[in-house]
């Protein structure tokens, strides 16, 4: 559009956005042309077993069921040739949330691996839609695992499951959501990772990643409302849910939550005797100090960095490594129901870690020609407010340089789900589009792309 400078817009319409300019197929004949082959064809295969929308569908029609769930998970795993034992050698540690618990497993994950171990991180398919390729869910070193590991390790367990399956059960595959976790804590294993970073798909409790029996920490962050129909219609239905990852014996930090969800996070902990610590915000860890640099924007990462910086930081003091962070005096929280976790100095490799962290299509800018994307996966109430809050500061930052040009600010949104958008879009008024563009949830496997084919072209073009 002539004159354009910026535009916004959330998950899943990202994927499209990144594609062309991050990842090209290769060209035909080209050296990996068989094995791309390959990979679409584990890509196909792996969409065959449903999609999230039919996951959660299938999830609510057995809620009465869900400890089954997770005994069926164990099952899964047993079949592919493990035990829940053989997880215990990954060193994990398990986030939940509702809010940032991606961008928390970012900030850990980078922190981790300044301190020269080699990491894994696995992206639950339950939080939020793959941003290019699927194979992003499963990273080794920060990096997506290529086409031809993804291919290897897809048809191994794939093959293994065909195998293994029983005559007297209907169902011989996982459901994608599980497949893909599986195949995680597979590649993992085989990797020799030092930890492992694994992000709750929805909930905790009969989450599928929930057959981790010993993490070595475990973290919540901010709780709001969403999935109301698998997790409940209240905040407090909701952080029952999400303490279910609490483990014996294992500590556990969350951020500052209100009064009714924190009391529920707190008795969940006690009833299985977890020791549960609330995060001090990071500005008592930057006091006295040179302010903290994030590489993700936004005022609400600030949360996200905390969680992250006490995770990493008790992940190491468990595992008995030096250089954790000279413990600092604290003022005691008065108005506090949980004990505070440590204020402490982070040492260079924390602060480089949370400098260096990125995390493509959360608070991102990606500047193309005369246009500017600001791109976010906002899809709560509440993360959308964040969302516009990180809009409109990065357009007040943003350089000036020459003469005004007419600027003409494009909405282009995209709701997956039951979600009713139109609370959402309400929200996004101050941010003053000149146009929207809605998106359809239309997406096809097609010869010629890894994973889906282009948005199709019947979008609406709206003038708010």
């Amino acid at each position: 559009m002539k004159g354009a400078r910026s535009f916004a817009t959330s998950w899943p319409v990202a994927e499209k956005l990144c594609e062309a300019s991050m990842e090209q197929p290769s060209p035909p004949g080209g050296p990996f042309s068989a094995t791309s082959a390959s990979f679409q064809d584990a890509v196909r295969t792996l969409n065959s077993l449903q999609t999230n929308a039919s996951y959660l569908a299938e999830v609510k029609r057995r809620r009465g069921d869900l400890q089954t769930q997770l005994e069926t998970m164990k099952l899964y795993l047993a079949r592919s040739g493990l035990q829940v034992e053989d997880l215990d050698q990954l060193n994990i540690i398990h986030v939940t949330g509702t809010k940032g618990k991606g961008s928390t497993c970012a900030f850990t994950e980078r922190i981790l691996r300044n301190y020269g171990l080699k990491t894994g991180f696995f992206r639950s398919p339950g939080s939020s839609p793959h941003l290019v390729q699927v194979r992003e869910r499963i990273r080794i070193n920060g990096q997506p695992i290529s086409p031809e590991h993804f291919t290897k390790h897809f048809w191994r367990l794939y093959h293994r499951l065909e195998e293994t399956k029983d005559s007297s059960s209907c169902v011989s595959m996982p459901a994608y959501f599980r497949f893909l976790t599986l195949m995680a804590f597979h590649v993992f294993l085989q990797e020799k990772v030092d930890l492992a970073v694994v992000e709750v798909g929805i909930g905790g409790a009969y989450d599928c990643t929930n057959i981790i029996r010993k993490p070595v920490v475990c973290g919540v962050s901010s709780l709001g409302i969403d999935h109301t129909s698998l997790l409940g219609d209240t905040m407090e239905k909701i952080a029952w849910q999400k303490g279910g990852i609490f483990k014996h014996g294992v500590p556990a930090f969350t951020v500052p939550q209100p009064d009714g969800p924190l009391a529920v996070l707190r008795e969940r902990a006690e009833q299985i005797s977890c020791p549960l610590y609330l995060c001090p915000p990071l500005e008592a860890l930057e006091e006295g100090e040179p302010p903290l640099t994030l590489g993700l924007e936004g005022e609400h990462q600030r949360a996200n960095a905390a969680l992250a910086l006490q995770l990493a930081r008790c992940w190491l003091q468990r595992k008995d490594h030096q250089g954790i962070g000279e413990l600092k005096a604290s003022r005691p929280s008065l108005l506090c129901q949980l004990p505070l976790a440590p204020v402490f100095q982070p040492t260079s490799h924390m602060r480089h870690g949370l400098r260096d962290t990125e995390w493509p299509g959360r608070t991102q800018t990606l500047r193309r020609g005369p246009l500017t994307w600001y791109l976010d996966g906002a899809h709560t109430s509440s993360s959308v407010q964040a969302c516009v809050r990180w809009f409109r500061q990065a357009l007040h930052r943003r350089p000036k340089s020459g003469p005004e040009v007419p600027e003409v600010r494009v909405l282009l949104f995209n709701s997956t789900g039951d979600r009713d958008p139109a609370p959402l879009l309400k929200l996004l008024r101050p941010c003053q589009f000149d146009y929207a563009v809605f998106c359809p949830n239309l997406t096809e496997v097609s010869s010629t792309d890894n994973a889906v084919s282009p948005l199709r072209t019947d979008s609406a073009w709206e003038r708010p």
